[in-house]
């Protein structure tokens, strides 16, 4: 059995791969140009989509480069090279583009199905870490990832070569999605449930109480009735309305403990005497997130939602939104 590491040896040694691996992506930069180019062009000139396939290391890199080809406005997904040869071959159409991904460009599996590839009519780009190999020669387009060293101390584990492969996808996938004209609401509408599609789609509307759900009263009406209607609806506030259901004020919680400290009379007392009439609002057709913002720079928890005639439409609280996931 081998001496168990110091402490310090064991730091050393992760500061070493980190180094390693860090000087192989590095070295990627002066290998960008008229290859890197011919694959961007290849990849928009693609009509249909973008299939990755690589074999054991490389397929787990493989998928997730699918995976961020798909989610940056590039369709895309992974193929398995192996599950290819026993019919998953039929994913692939003259229309499509292969990405094929192997360090060696000699992996038995992915070599095996490149002439169905070619006779079909699809296009090849590999990435490989051998620019005379079997899959670097049959490509139409190839990328260089080879490395001057793994970060295994053998010399032998995928390391530094699976981290240079896959920072090459990202760099091919963030040029095509600039390229593209891919937006963050475009990246938001891939991510429906992820916080950010959430912050990037979800709107006012969405969230706000609607119809008999808004807290209202009109500005004739007693402290005591207003405060049966905060009750009922349940957003610690109402708003104060006019006949033609026009925005006058607000009504909160924070408001009737300050009003119970002047002595008032719930009864006796109008809500018009005691409402703030400058009160926030937003409208419906508003980010969420921007509302959730409004709320946090003026230090309130409650909005009213306003037409463009100033008539109530919702009214939301900031519990809504945290139940929205945007807090």
């Amino acid at each position: 059995m081998p001496d168990t590491l110091t402490k310090d040896e064991l730091l050393a040694l992760a500061a070493n791969v980190l180094d390693i691996e860090a000087r192989a992506v590095d070295s990627l930069k002066s290998r960008l140009g008229n290859d890197f180019l011919a694959a961007c062009q290849l990849c928009m000139d693609t009509p249909g989509r973008i299939v990755v396939t690589g074999m054991g290391k490389s397929g787990h890199v493989s998928n997730k480069i699918a995976a961020t080809l798909a989610s940056t406005g590039t369709p895309a997904f992974f193929m398995h090279p192996a599950e290819a040869s026993h019919g998953d071959l039929g994913m692939i159409t003259s229309q499509d583009t292969l990405l094929a991904i192997s360090y060696s460009g000699e992996t038995a599996e992915v070599v095996t199905i490149l002439p169905v590839v070619k006779r079909m009519g699809a296009r090849l780009l590999s990435i490989t870490g051998n620019p005379r190999s079997t899959m670097a020669e049959a490509a139409d387009v190839h990328l260089d990832i080879s490395v001057a060293e793994e970060a295994c101390p053998l010399n032998l584990a995928p390391t530094a070569s699976t981290t240079a492969t896959l920072a090459m996808g990202d760099a091919l996938a963030v040029a095509l999605l600039k390229n593209r004209g891919f937006t963050a609401e475009d990246f938001a509408r891939s991510h429906p449930s992820g916080s950010l599609g959430k912050r990037l789609l979800l709107r006012v509307s969405d969230v706000m109480r609607t119809g008999d759900r808004i807290p209202a009263v009109t500005d004739d009406v007693s402290l005591r009735d207003a405060l049966l209607e905060m009750t009922d609806k349940g957003l610690g506030m109402t708003a104060v309305v006019d006949a033609d259901n026009r925005i006058l004020g607000i009504y909160t919680d924070g408001d009737l403990r300050r009003t119970l400290d002047t002595g008032a009379d719930i009864r006796t007392t109008l809500i018009r005497d005691v409402m703030h009439t400058d009160c926030k609002t937003t409208s419906e057709d508003v980010l969420a997130a921007e509302a959730l913002h409004l709320l946090e720079e003026n230090k309130i928890t409650s909005l009213l939602v306003a037409n463009d005639d100033n008539t109530i439409a919702g009214a939301l609280n900031i519990h809504d939104l945290f139940r929205e996931g945007l807090m």
